[in-house]
């Protein structure tokens, strides 16, 4: 799934590089039936709507669409919130309900464009890219100054690792979005083929000249690139002050919890996961991280969420759902011991989506059973594109050793 930038008085959120770019897949919430073993177990927070003003703007908005379906309008700002809402909380289901309000326009050849990039925003999160960049490429057609219409081709083309097509969208979108979006959009490009220094400076600099300007969903966006820029790179220190900066923004979102959860895991530093996360595990991606930081840390819960955890995968599975291979690779791979299903979960995914997060998982499924050949793509990735990554070549190095 893309994942892009967050809201702006311009753009419509944006999910991450995967997002979450991250990329974050959109996995199932719901699992098995599931019964708590302690009467003081929370279960689920509920916010109240009575003082709560996203959640009253929101329900205002399902009421506008049941009362007029085929507002076009009105359907697009419900889905936006809606989409909102599932990157704050981790939950795919505001997706299904996202869905609902298109229902009179999915089928059409032609709709409106600010449907149509709506629609190609959810299906891009079903990792039905080809049909949300044709969608795109419709509106752009007509609209050659859709600024999100933009955004989202140059967030998809960056997912699949098609960094020429990504550049030239990022270049007809700087005129169209705030300063910060548009050197930020750059610069993402230029991490991943061979400038990753220049990305890092050139972003920082965006941040400073913006600090006023720009609001608090950019900066919190920039600012989570800027640290996967500078973990890449290896300046860890830096890393974890853009990761601090973006968290002291007070935003709920669950790409930023994931990738400092993983940074956090990756140096060592499993413990402090545990309380980052604990009242997150609505958000499988989340969830997981949560299981991987138990069973380093030997938390008592760790049997548990992975448990958990497995009966979502599970879930998942039977309904078809096949958007949460990268999620469920790591899985396989760190707290089930499954190296070969690991490695058949990482390829599939990698097919689909091919940014860091997608690679590093393969890279080591891989290396866990023992399959240079499986690497190959990610290899020739790394070479082709000049990419810098310290965990992601240091990995390679020990798959091209393998005999």
């Amino acid at each position: 799934m893309a994942r892009f930038f967050r809201a702006s008085p311009m753009l419509p959120r944006l999910p991450p590089l995967l997002a979450l770019t991250l990329a974050l897949a959109p996995m199932a919430v719901s699992a098995a039936p599931f019964t708590p073993s302690d009467d003081k177990q929370v279960l689920e927070r509920v916010i109240a709507r009575s003082n709560n003003p996203r959640a009253r703007e929101l329900q205002a908005l399902r009421e506008a669409v049941r009362r007029e379906p085929g507002n076009a309008a009105a359907a697009v700002r419900l889905v936006q919130r809606l989409f909102e809402q599932a990157q704050a909380e981790g939950d795919p289901r505001y997706m299904g309900h996202a869905q609902a309000a298109l229902a009179p326009w999915w089928n059409e050849a032609a709709p409106p464009p600010a449907v149509r990039v709506q629609r190609a925003v959810l299906k891009q999160y079903d990792h039905r890219f080809a049909e949300a960049q044709a969608d795109l490429d419709a509106v752009v057609a007509i609209e050659p100054d859709n600024g999100a219409a933009w955004a989202w081709k140059a967030a998809i083309h960056m997912v699949r690792a098609e960094y020429p097509a990504a550049r030239a969208a990022c270049e007809a979108l700087e005129p169209l979005a705030s300063d910060l979006v548009g050197a930020a959009c750059t610069a993402y490009v230029d991490s991943l083929t061979g400038r990753a220094a220049d990305a890092a400076r050139d972003l920082e600099g965006a941040l400073l000249l913006a600090e006023r300007s720009a609001t608090p969903e950019e900066r919190l966006w920039a600012l989570t690139r800027l640290a996967e820029i500078h973990e890449r790179r290896g300046d860890y220190e830096a890393t974890e002050q853009a990761f601090r900066e973006a968290l002291s923004l007070k935003l709920a979102d669950v790409y930023l919890l994931a990738a400092y959860a993983d940074f956090l895991l990756d140096r060592g530093r499993a413990a402090e996961v545990i309380p980052l996360l604990a009242d997150q595990s609505r958000a499988d991606v989340l969830l997981l991280r949560l299981a991987l930081a138990a069973r380093a840390a030997k938390d008592a819960r760790a049997q548990s969420w992975t448990q958990e955890l497995s009966a979502r995968f599970d879930a998942a599975r039977a309904r078809g759902d096949t958007t949460h291979e990268k999620e469920e690779a790591r899985f396989a791979l760190a707290l089930k011991g499954e190296a070969e299903r690991a490695l058949a979960l990482a390829r599939a995914n990698h097919d689909k989506q091919r940014e860091p997060a997608d690679a590093r998982v393969l890279l080591e499924a891989a290396l866990a059973a023992r399959s240079k050949p499986a690497a190959a793509p990610v290899l020739q990735w790394l070479d082709a594109n000049r990419v810098e990554s310290v965990v992601l070549r240091a990995l390679a190095d020990r798959v091209k050793a393998l005999p």
